[in-house]
C-alpha cells in the first residue's frame, strides 16, 4: 500500500520511520513532511488546509490511506471529505474531533456522563469572565475554548494576570473568541494516556509525561512539549481500569448517544490526585512529542494497527510493547516559544549516534542541497530507550553533545521526577 502522513513535525516523523519498517507498505507519502522525513520517504510540499490539494496529491500519488498527524485538519473535517472515496483516512470526523477542536464541547460531556473533571465555568465576554474571576480563588486555569496548538491554556496566580489571559483570548491571540472557559486548579500531577479505537474496541496505546514549560523545573511559558517520557511512573492495573471506566468509556458513550463513531487514536490528557484520575482535555491524535517517545516501544506492526481498525478487527490484534524506559529530548531555537531565527544550518548531524534504541526526529527542518536547516522553533528530538529513565537521559544528552549546536536549547532536567538527581 502507498500511505500518506499528514503533517511536518516529530510525531509525523516518527510516525514514518514505524511505518518504514512495514512489510505492508510500499511507498510513503509525507505533507509537507521535513528534513527527517525526506531521507526516509517523498515529501510533498502542499497546503495541508486545503483538502483539494491534498486530494490532487493522493490521485496523483496512488495514496491508499492518510495518516493525520495534527489536529486542525481532524477538526476541519478532512475524515468527512474523503468519506465516499477509496481513500481510507485514519483519524475521527469532524464531529468526533470536536473533543479537541472545542474544549465547551467536553466539559458539557463530562457534565453530563458525570465524566470527573474539573469545575468549570463558561463565558461569552471578558466582563462576565472578569465578575467571576473576581470572585474566584487562586491560582485558577483560563482555557480559550478552540484550537491553540497547546498554548491556548493559562495558569493564573492572581487577578491581574487572570485579567491578561482573558484579554488576549478575547483579543484574538488564538482567533476568534466566542467563549472562554475558566476552571478550578487541579492539584495533582499529569499523565497522558492514549487508546486506540475502530469505533467499537478499544486497546489502551501506552502512557507518557509531557513536559510543556520552557524553562528547567516546569517553569516558563507553555510550550507544544519540551520532552515527554514513557511509561508514566503514576500507571498501575487499578489506576488504569479507573481511566477506562470512569472516563474513556464514558466518553465514547457519549458520543455514541449523539450517533458519532469515534475512530483513530484518543489522548487524554490527566491528573492523577490520590489515585484518581480527572480528565483535564483530550486530543483526538497522538501527541508531540509523546508518539516520539512512544512509539519506538512499539513491538507490534504500526500499519497492521490501522489497518485492523480499518476494518473492525482491532480485537484480534494484541498490541505488544517492549519492557524499556523511553525519554525524548526536544532542541530548539533560541527564543522559541517566542521569536527565533530560521534557516539556520544545522551541522554534524551524521555524527549523531542512532541505532535500535537511539532515533533523533525531525521536526522544525527542511534538507536542501544535502544539508538539514533549521526553520520551526522545536527542532530536533532526540529519544533514546534504555533500561532506567537516567540512562536514556544519558544517552541524549551524550547525542545533542555530539551535534554541538550553538544555536539551540533544551531542558536538561526532562524527566526529573522519575530520575534521582
Amino acid at each position: 500500500m502507498n500511505v500518506g502522513i499528514i503533517g511536518s513535525g516529530g510525531r509525523e516523523n516518527s510516525i514514518c520511520f514505524a511505518l518504514s519498517k512495514s512489510d505492508k507498505v510500499d511507498k510513503i507519502f509525507c505533507m509537507p513532511g521535513n528534513g527527517g522525513t525526506e531521507i526516509i520517504s517523498k515529501n510533498l510540499i502542499i497546503d495541508i488546509n486545503n483538502f483539494q490539494e491534498i486530494k490532487k496529491a493522493v490521485e496523483k500519488n496512488n495514496i491508499d490511506l492518510l495518516i493525520v498527524g495534527p489536529e486542525k485538519p481532524l477538526v476541519d473535517g478532512i475524515v468527512d471529505f474523503f468519506e465516499n472515496s477509496s481513500v481510507k483516512v485514519f483519524g475521527p470526523n469532524m464531529a468526533a474531533s470536536q473533543l479537541e477542536g472545542s474544549k465547551i464541547f467536553t466539559k458539557n460531556l463530562c457534565q453530563k456522563y458525570n465524566i470527573p473533571t474539573a469545575n468549570f465555568g463558561i463565558f461569552g465576554n471578558a466582563i462576565e469572565s472578569k465578575k467571576f474571576i473576581d470572585n474566584s480563588s487562586f491560582p485558577i486555569v483560563i482555557k480559550a475554548d478552540g484550537l491553540a496548538s497547546g498554548k491556548g491554556v493559562y495558569i493564573s496566580e492572581n487577578k491581574h494576570e487572570a485579567y491578561i489571559a482573558v484579554d488576549e483570548i478575547f483579543n484574538g491571540k488564538f482567533g476568534q473568541a466566542k467563549n472562554i472557559l475558566i476552571e478550578e486548579f487541579l492539584v495533582g500531577e499529569e499523565m497522558s494516556y492514549f487508546i486506540v479505537t475502530d469505533g467499537e474496541s478499544i486497546k489502551a496505546f501506552e502512557t507518557a509525561q509531557d513536559h510543556k514549560r520552557v524553562n528547567e523545573g516546569d517553569k516558563g511559558q507553555n510550550t507544544g512539549g519540551m520532552g515527554a517520557y514513557s511509561p508514566s511512573r503514576l500507571i498501575n492495573k487499578s489506576l488504569e481500569n479507573k481511566i477506562i471506566n470512569k472516563i474513556i468509556n464514558p466518553t465514547l458513550k457519549g458520543l455514541k448517544d449523539m450517533d458519532i463513531e469515534y475512530k483513530g487514536f484518543l489522548y487524554a490528557g490527566l491528573m492523577i490526585k490520590n489515585e484518581e484520575p480527572y480528565l483535564i482535555e483530550y486530543n483526538v491524535r497522538m501527541g508531540d512529542p509523546e508518539c516520539q517517545t512512544i512509539l519506538p516501544k512499539l513491538e507490534t506492526d504500526l500499519m497492521e494497527i490501522f489497518l485492523s481498525c480499518f476494518e473492525k478487527k482491532l480485537n484480534k490484534i494484541n498490541i505488544q510493547w517492549n519492557e524499556k524506559k523511553s525519554l525524548s529530548i526536544v532542541l530548539c531555537s533560541k527564543g522559541y516559544p517566542n521569536e527565533y531565527k530560521t534557516k539556520l544550518i544545522i551541522e554534524n548531524i551524521e555524527k549523531i549516534i542512532t541505532d535500535q534504541n537511539n532515533f533523533c526526529f525531525h521536526a522544525g527542518t527542511i534538507f536542501k542541497d544535502n544539508k538539514i536547516f533549521a526553520v520551526g522553533g522545536r527542532v530536533l528530538n532526540f529519544i533514546s530507550m534504555a533500561n532506567s529513565f537516567s540512562e536514556a537521559r544519558q544517552n541524549i544528552i551524550k547525542n545533542i553533545d555530539i551535534l554541538n549546536w550553538k544555536s539551540g536549547f533544551y531542558r536538561k532536567d526532562i524527566g526529573h521526577k522519575v530520575i534521582d538527581e
